[in-house]
């Protein structure tokens, strides 16, 4: 009644003195009793001032603020109770107020006492509906200390936080997408709370934003977002990291090459969930598709050296000056896991993009290849990660060397032992794409460089082997090739491929059930990614100069075996079954000298070639090797050989007589080689097959046979090679002389 009789007279000072009277002597008296009796007055007056109250907020509010705090649960439902009475009345005119009405609201909501709790809540739906009317909301005031509090540990705070974030998403003329950089790690933190109910509210909350994303992408903040989505899509909660990974999905899509300056950090946070099991199907399936959706975003523009034209401009967007300023943005009381030696945190220090200039109205996005190198190489050495995670940095690289092979080059070298050591995995499938980078980097013209090639000082060859043009994949059969991708590149050998065939077979040296379980493989895939006569002739040359003659002799038989029976080498068999061109005479010749490392190698290399004299003439030596049981299984399985499709026109040539005495002599050598075995009675019927026998008497004067015409006009010097065929084996023979010596002095050591 006073402070009614007071603004009828408008007397303003009169109504200010009994607000501070009961501000002062009775709400913030010591005595309880007097702090409620306060709190009524200050309701009561501002109800008294109707619409006029909102002139004396500050005096009336305060008060009420400071009791909110109060131990009497009593007197802070009285506060409660009070507050809400003045923001009824004031309405609209509470707004300018409106952070320290949030601020003590959220503590009420946190309240133990289920009263104080139950009045906040009341005070609390009467101040979103104000904030929903208005249309005079100070969002820029309120958003600071809005990602303050949703930091908050507690349950009801966190609940009170996402109750008011969807109510200002819900206001039309409220555009809470421009600070959604401010607030979106906060709300990530709130999905992994251990209520149902704020998880299922946060997923909403989040889903709205999504929502509100893709329907106006141009104006979202996506880089000031990238780095917090890197780090969830990495947490140990299975909801927030598949919510991470699916915005990061709708980022890279919508985004575009606006994300490429985070792909190092994404790649960290995507690659290992490629390996995931059943139990986390829907977040594989996911970050599967951020994966393909980021490597498409890679496009040859990306390689070119002026860094001018290697980017694409796009608009600029302002930056917030305190943008995911907050430490507790990262941390919840645990250490980060660690992922390849680094942090969480430390991937988003590495990751943040280059500071956009604000004056600028265009900015540049280049493809940060050095720090998306350094995370392929770093999961290749891990040796924990699964296969689907290798497989996909191994197409990654190969992606890479594909789009940008010129920077691709400047990290080959750091590369290039890993990819080989891969070479030793347990799965075919990664063993294929590893190839398939090898090979690329083999064949690249990027690759090419000019002088001394890329290989040790050790390795250097003392003459240049001519190394021809490979078939280009699209030339392949269909079945050797399905699920390969193809090169685009210009297909040549660069200085790359003789290290890598100088490396592989230092591997297999090595590595000795490498070579037995996989050494066909690897080769076989090799000769369908690259040039097939380009491989076995390196392979033949550096083999040559072999110094470990069990290696080399085991090497040259594995080649053998894989020129005789592999359906890849059809058109290397059929270059060197007639020997019509120079190339294919030398590369006879390069082999050869190669082959002599293992005798019955060598007398099947002129069954291909159809060098049946020479093959004779060989066959005449074997007298003077040491037939060991090694050596006597190789003729078997040259026996069978024979009898294999491969050697199909071998059989029919033993129906003209007249001219192939020498294959029929050399057939008979072999079969005098033999022990009376399965092999031995194999032959033996196949050469009753022949007719005439008698004819294989020949003369000296004899006419010479189709074979020999082809013989001499291949300008082959036998003579010559029969020389080098002795010899190698003499080499041979001396070591194991001295390996037999050094295992005799070892047994006499013993048994002193």
């Amino acid at each position: 009644r006073l402070v009614r009789e007071f603004v009828a007279q408008n007397n303003t000072s009169q109504i200010k003195h009994v607000i501070q009277i009961l501000s002062q002597e009775f709400a913030l008296s010591q005595h309880p009793h007097s702090r409620k009796g306060g709190l009524i007055g200050l309701a009561a007056c501002s109800i008294a001032l109707g619409k006029d109250s909102g002139l004396y907020l500050k005096e009336l509010i305060e008060p009420v603020l400071t009791c909110f705090n109060d131990a009497d649960s009593r007197l802070r439902y009285y506060a409660c109770e009070a507050l809400y009475n003045i923001v009824k009345v004031a309405r609209g005119s509470v707004l300018p107020h409106f952070n320290v009405l949030f601020d003590g609201l959220s503590k009420l909501a946190a309240d133990p006492d289920p009263n104080v709790k139950s009045g906040s809540e009341l005070l609390d739906r009467l101040l979103k509906d104000i904030v929903t009317e208005s249309n005079q909301f100070d969002l820029v005031g309120f958003i600071p200390l809005l990602r303050e509090r949703i930091y908050s540990n507690n349950q009801y705070a966190r609940q009170f936080i996402i109750s008011w974030i969807l109510v200002l998403e819900s206001v039309p003329d409220i555009n809470l997408l421009d600070y959604l950089p401010e607030i979106l790690d906060g709300l990530f933190q709130i999905l992994g709370d251990n209520s149902k109910e704020i998880r299922k509210m946060c997923e909403v909350a989040l889903g709205e934003f999504l929502k509100e994303i893709k329907k106006n992408p141009s104006s979202v903040k996506f880089a000031e977002m990238a780095n917090i989505l890197v780090i969830h899509c990495q947490a140990a909660d299975d909801l927030i990291q598949l919510t991470a990974m699916c915005w990061m999905r709708e980022f890279i899509q919508l985004a575009g090459r606006v994300m490429l300056p985070y792909s190092s950090g994404i790649l960290t946070a995507v690659l290992p969930c490629l390996s995931y099991d059943d139990r986390k199907k829907n977040i594989k399936e996911v970050a599967n598709v951020c994966n393909q959706s980021l490597m498409k975003l890679v496009i040859p523009e990306d390689d070119e050296m002026d860094e001018t034209k290697q980017s694409m401009t796009l608009p600029a967007e302002p930056t917030s000056e305190e943008s995911f300023s907050k430490p507790e943005a990262v941390s919840s009381g645990e250490s980060p896991p660690l992922h390849c030696g680094r942090s969480e945190w430390d991937i988003t220090v590495l990751n943040q993009p280059p500071s956009f200039p604000c004056s600028s109205d265009r900015i540049q996005v280049t493809l940060n290849l050095d720090g998306i190198v350094q995370v392929l190489d770093c999961h290749l050495h891990d040796t924990s990660i699964g296969m689907m995670t290798r497989i996909a940095v191994l197409k990654w690289l190969y992606h890479l060397y594909i789009k940008t092979p010129r920077k691709m080059f400047r990290h080959t070298d750091s590369l290039f032992p890993i990819l080989l050591r891969t070479l030793s995995d347990e799965s075919d499938e990664v063993i294929l794409k590893d190839l398939e980078v090898l090979a690329e980097i083999a064949s690249s013209p990027a690759g090419q460089t000019e002088g001394s090639g890329p290989s040790d000082s050790s390795d250097v060859r003392p003459g240049p082997v001519e190394l021809h043009v490979p078939v280009r994949a699209g030339q392949l059969s269909s079945s050797g090739t399905k699920g390969l991708e193809c090169s685009p590149s210009t297909p040549t050998m660069n200085s790359y491929f003789y290290k890598f065939m100088i490396n592989l077979l230092k591997r297999f040296s090595s590595e000795r059930k490498l070579l037995e379980t996989r050494g066909a493989f690897i080769i076989r895939q090799l000769c369908l990614l690259l040039n097939a006569e380009n491989i076995f002739h390196s392979m033949a040359d550096i083999l040559l100069r072999e110094e470990n003659l069990k290696f080399a002799s085991t090497m040259v038989h594995t080649l053998n075996t894989i020129l005789l029976t592999s359906s890849e080498l059809f058109q290397l068999r059929n270059q060197l079954k007639d020997l019509k061109t120079l190339e294919s005479r030398n590369l006879f010749c390069c082999l050869y000298r190669s082959w002599c490392h293992n005798p019955v190698t060598t007398v099947s290399l002129c069954f291909l070639t159809q060098n049946y004299k020479h093959a004779y003439d060989l066959i005449q030596k074997f007298g003077d090797l040491e037939v060991t049981v090694d050596f006597l299984t190789e003729v078997d399985k040259l026996v069978q050989l024979i009898e294999c499709p491969i050697f199909t026109y071998l059989r029919l040539q033993l129906l003209d007589v007249k001219n192939n005495p020498y294959l029929i002599k050399a057939l008979y050598g072999l079969l005098m080689l033999l022990p009376q075995s399965s092999a031995f009675q194999l032959l033996s019927q196949r050469l009753q097959c022949v007719p005439n026998p008698e004819l294989l008497q020949t003369a000296d004067g004899t006419k010479p046979s189709a074979s020999s015409k082809r013989t001499t006009a291949s300008n082959i010097d036998y003579s010559e090679l029969l020389q080098h065929f002795e010899k190698v084996q003499n080499k041979h023979l001396e070591a194991r002389h001295q390996r037999a010596g050094r295992a005799e002095q070892l047994d006499r050591r013993v048994v002193l």
